[in-house]
């Protein structure tokens, strides 16, 4: 005959409803951590402009419109989010280290976007993008992948980069 095993383990219970016990499986073990925090829609959608009007210029891909047959949506769409190339260079920085969206929806669309996009002039683009930042009160990620410290020396200096030249 063979020796029986016998397991020992730590069982928790809760008093539930007219004082019957539940098992409670959570109690014990350590707290889990938050949630991870996703990147903006927009940050993403500029990165994937960036990539395609590269591959796009090299000869990779042929043209946008072989693009939009290969990502399966339209030249329209291919077109809106293409657009996101002409955005001044500073405007493109400040929505690629945009803060992560926690919970909820992402404050800056692409829908927003766009009319900044269509300004030719790149001083036009940052003003209308720092009446944009204002209106949705977005304030800089300082938990990126730099220290806090240079975040915050990077983002000092935007505003007065977005101010009119006299």
């Amino acid at each position: 005959m063979s020796t029986p095993t016998i397991i020992t383990t730590p069982v928790n219970f809760t008093r539930a409803a007219h004082g019957r016990r539940r098992l409670n499986p959570d109690a014990g073990l350590p707290p889990q951590a938050p949630p991870p925090r996703r990147v903006p829609r927009v940050a993403r959608l500029l990165a994937l402009a960036l990539r395609l009007d590269a591959q796009v210029r090299s000869g990779l891909l042929p043209s946008y419109s072989a693009v939009a047959e290969l990502g399966h949506v339209s030249r329209a769409r291919v077109s809106q989010i293409v657009n996101l190339v002409n955005l001044a260079p500073d405007i493109q920085e400040m929505i690629l280290f945009l803060p992560r969206t926690e919970h909820g929806r992402d404050p800056i669309h692409l829908r927003l976007l766009q009319p900044i996009a269509s300004a030719i002039d790149w001083q036009k683009q940052r003003r209308l993008w720092q009446e944009l930042l204002v209106a949705r009160a977005v304030a800089p990620d300082h938990d990126a992948d730099e220290c806090p410290e240079a975040a915050q020396e990077r983002w000092r200096h935007i505003p007065a980069s977005l101010e009119q030249p006299a």
